[in-house]
């Protein structure tokens, strides 16, 4: 009696021509929890300082989106405190507004805050003015001022701050790019090369966002771990690097959550790389100062 016969296994399907067969970056996949306990447990060196981050970009590139994942990697669920718009056609935030983030028990927070502006838009009656954002750099602007895109914030406003100490002044400046070709054409280039020049006479350290990786590149789409492996990410990176001056080693790629009601550990692993660069950038400005 004859037994039946195994079948062979059906043949693996073809590579992507969209991916890479290697990771052109070392992905930090696995290190999740390691990186989330370095992040709990960080003290500045400096006391009495908290870093403060703050965020820059086109309008619709995603910095609130970016604050509220940072939120919910941090709280280990999802958080949207900071208002998104899914219409996007001019900013949804209109005022300076500083973002810290719980940590344990009530009254205990993470010692770093996110600022939140305006987006930019090339119409120079629209959007926040690079005035004003060098302004908040320096940290002359107070939380819950309002943004005038026809006017700077004045001395004699009740929200400018004549003598700013170290805690006012911003540590880290996070440049946000959306994944789109036409998100980066769309930006007011000389804009974002203007507030970066700015940012390099004061001295702040920078780093890049890259948001919508999953929706600018279908093979992140399907697979987060993909986001190395991209052909199209990798040529975007040499973009922004061609166009705004920021070294590839500075330019985080990132999914933010928009309609997930749970976190994903690989999601989170590539929010937290991009964190604790900010941590560590920010540390050393204060610490130089």
């Amino acid at each position: 009696m004859g037994g039946s016969e195994s079948k062979p296994p059906p043949p693996s399907p073809p590579p992507s021509p969209k991916l890479l067969p290697q990771e052109w970056r070392k992905g930090p996949w696995g290190n999740k929890e390691r990186e989330l306990q370095i992040v709990k447990d960080y003290q500045p060196f400096t006391e009495d300082v908290q870093l403060r981050f703050m965020l820059y970009g086109a309008v619709g590139a995603g910095k609130s989106s970016f604050i509220n994942s940072v939120e919910s990697v941090l709280r280990g669920e999802i958080c949207n405190r900071a208002g998104v718009d899914a219409m996007v056609r001019e900013s949804y935030t209109t005022s300076y507004k500083a973002y810290k983030i719980q940590k344990g028990g009530p009254r205990t927070y993470y010692p770093f805050v996110f600022n939140d502006i305006m987006g930019l838009e090339k119409d120079t009656s629209k959007g926040v003015r690079v005035e004003d954002i060098k302004l908040a750099m320096r940290g002359h602007m107070q939380d819950g001022y309002k943004f005038n895109p026809i006017s700077t914030l004045s001395e004699d406003n009740q929200h400018y701050k004549r003598d700013p100490s170290l805690n006012d002044r911003v540590h880290v400046l996070v440049c946000v790019i959306p994944g789109s070709i036409a998100g980066l054409e769309d930006d007011s280039v000389k804009k974002l090369r203007e507030v970066r020049l700015a940012a390099r006479d004061m001295g702040i350290p920078e780093i890049a966002i890259l948001t919508k990786i999953d929706e600018t590149c279908p093979e992140v789409g399907k697979d987060i771990m993909n986001v190395y492996k991209s052909k199209y990410l990798k040529k975007k990176i040499e973009e922004v690097c061609g166009t705004l001056g920021f070294p590839p080693s500075s330019i985080f790629p990132v999914k933010n959550y928009h309609s997930e009601i749970d976190t994903n550990d690989d999601v989170d692993t590539l929010i937290l790389s991009a964190l604790r660069r900010m941590i560590k950038s920010g540390e050393d400005f204060v610490n130089d100062l």
